[in-house]
C-alpha cells in the first residue's frame, strides 16, 4: 500500500470495511452538499415472506441451480422481490448473465434505483421493464416484438420495417432472431432484403430464417448448388465438394472461412447442404443413411444433422438422432416426442457426458416415462458406480416434474433416488409458495 512512505491518516482495514458496505449498498460516496434522490414508489406487490426466504436460501447455496427457475416462476406471479434481497440478487445478475433476463422486472422500481446509483449493477437497466416499443430500451422492444409478433405477426413485421434503418446493427439481429416465431413466407422478402445488411449477424440470422423456407429464393438457390454437388446413382450417393466459396454463396450465409480443423471444402460443402432443402433429396431420411457415400460420407451426414435442426424436420430430427444423438435435434420435436426419445436413450445408454447433454435439451417438465427411465437408470448404476451421479441426480432433481416426488420417495430406498425426491419436494414446495401472498 505504500504505507511506510506516505502514513494513512486513519484506521486502513475500517476504511476498507466501510468501503465494502457502501458499495454492497449501492450507493456512490457523496458529498455532504449532494443530495441522494428517494427511490420511487412499486407498482408492483412482493412475493409472499415464505417464498422470499426460500430465494434467499436458494442464494445462499441451497439448490443454488434452481435460482433461474425460481426467477421465471415468480416473474410469471406479476411480483417482484422484496427490497431486502435486492443487494445480493444484483450483485448476482451482475456476475451471472443468464439470470438477468427475468430480474428487469423482479427488482422493481428500487432495483432500477439502485441500478442507477451503483455502476456495477446498471446491466439492470438494459433488461425489460413493460415500456412500450416508444418508450422502452433494446430489452423491451425486443419483448414488445415478441409480444406483438405471437398475437399478430404481420403486425410485428411491419413494426420492425417501419423503424429498420433506425436501429442499430446489434439490435437489428436480435429483432430478426424474433421473426422466428410465426415465420411464413409472408416474411421472405424482408428477409431477402436481410441478407444485404452490413452486420454478418443479421445476414445469418436472415439466412437461418430462410432455410426454414423452402420456397424462398436463397433456399432455391441453395438448392441449385447442393444439386451441383451431390447426385443420387442407384445406392451410392456421389459428392463433389465446393471449389470455391463465391460472393453470392457468402451473401447466402456461407461462410468462408472454416474453423480450426476443417478443410475449406469440407466446410462450404457441410454449409451448403445444410441450407438446402431437406425435400431435395426425394428418399426417406432412413433409407439415405444405408446407402455409400465413398467420398464425404462423415461431411454429408454432418451437414444433414445440421439441416435438419436449421429447418426443424421432426423425420429428419428422428432419423439423424439415431446416427449422431445431439440435444439440438430434439428442438425439432414436440415436448411428448423429445421425452419419448430421450427415455429409449437413457435405457440404452450408459452414464457420461453424453447423456447429459442429451438430457439437458429435453424440455421440462419431464413426465412420468422420462422420469421413471431416469431412476431406474440412477438405481442401476448406484450400484456399481455411485460416484458418476452426481450430474444425473442433479438433471432429475431439476427437471422432473415436481408434482411427481412422491414417485421417487416410493421408487427405492437409495440415497441418490432420495436426494432426487428431495429435490423435487423442494421445488414443489417453492412453487406452492409462490402462489400466496
Amino acid at each position: 500500500m505504500g504505507t511506510d512512505r506516505r502514513p494513512y491518516q486513519g484506521d486502513l482495514l475500517e476504511a476498507a470495511a466501510v468501503e465494502v458496505a457502501r458499495r454492497r449498498a449501492g450507493r456512490r460516496g457523496q458529498s455532504e452538499d449532494e443530495q441522494a434522490g428517494r427511490a420511487p414508489g412499486e407498482e408492483r406487490g412482493a412475493v409472499g415472506r415464505r417464498a422470499a426466504e426460500r430465494l434467499v436460501r436458494i442464494m445462499g447455496g441451497e439448490h443454488g441451480r434452481l435460482l433461474p427457475e425460481w426467477l421465471a416462476a415468480a416473474a410469471a406471479t406479476g411480483c417482484r422481490v422484496p427490497a431486502y434481497v435486492l443487494p445480493e440478487l444484483l450483485e448476482t445478475g451482475r456476475r451471472d448473465r443468464s439470470i438477468r433476463v427475468h430480474l428487469g422486472v423482479l427488482a422493481g422500481q428500487r432495483g432500477r434505483w439502485l441500478a442507477g446509483l451503483n455502476p456495477a449493477w446498471a446491466y439492470l437497466l438494459e433488461e425489460p421493464t413493460g415500456e412500450t416499443w416508444e418508450l422502452g430500451g433494446a430489452a423491451d422492444r425486443r419483448a414488445h416484438l415478441r409480444a406483438l409478433r405471437a398475437a399478430e405477426p404481420a403486425e410485428a413485421r411491419h413494426l420492425l420495417e417501419s423503424t429498420w434503418e433506425q436501429e442499430t446493427p446489434d439490435d437489428r439481429a436480435e429483432f430478426v432472431a424474433v421473426l422466428a416465431d410465426g415465420l411464413s413466407m409472408d416474411d421472405e422478402p424482408f428477409l431477402e432484403q436481410a441478407l444485404d445488411d452490413r452486420r454478418r449477424e443479421v445476414r445469418q440470422e436472415a439466412a437461418n430464417l430462410l432455410t426454414r423456407l423452402p420456397e424462398s429464393r436463397m433456399s432455391r438457390r441453395m438448392a441449385e448448388r447442393a444439386r451441383a454437388c451431390v447426385s443420387l446413382d442407384g445406392g451410392v450417393i456421389v459428392v463433389e465438394a465446393p471449389q470455391e466459396c463465391d460472393k453470392a454463396m457468402e451473401r447466402d450465409g456461407i461462410r468462408a472461412k472454416p474453423p480450426r480443423g476443417i478443410g475449406e471444402r469440407a466446410w462450404w460443402l457441410q454449409q451448403v447442404i445444410a441450407r438446402a432443402p431437406l425435400t431435395i433429396w426425394e428418399r426417406p431420411p432412413r433409407t439415405l443413411l444405408q446407402m455409400k457415400i465413398p467420398d464425404w460420407d462423415v461431411e454429408v451426414k454432418t451437414a444433414w444433422v445440421r439441416a435438419a435442426v436449421l429447418q426443424r424436420d421432426p423425420e429428419w430430427a428422428r432419423a439423424m438422432f439415431g446416427w449422431d444423438p445431439i440435444a439440438d435435434l430434439l428442438e425439432a420435436l414436440p415436448p411428448g416426442e423429445q421425452q419419448e426419445l430421450a427415455a429409449g436413450f437413457v435405457k440404452k445408454h450408459d452414464v457420461d457426458s453424453q447423456l447429459i447433454m442429451v438430457l439437458g435439451g429435453v424440455s421440462s417438465p419431464w413426465h412420468e416415462g422420462l422420469a421413471t427411465a431416469v431412476l431406474h437408470k440412477i438405481v442401476k448404476v448406484a450400484a456399481t458406480q455411485p460416484w458418476n451421479l452426481g450430474e444425473l441426480v442433479k438433471l432429475a432433481g431439476e427437471h422432473i416434474d415436481p408434482a411427481l416426488f412422491p414417485l421417487a420417495e416410493s421408487y427405492s430406498p437409495v440415497e441418490s433416488i432420495q436426494q432426487v425426491a428431495a429435490l423435487l419436494r423442494f421445488r414443489a414446495d417453492m412453487y406452492r409458495e409462490l402462489k400466496q401472498r
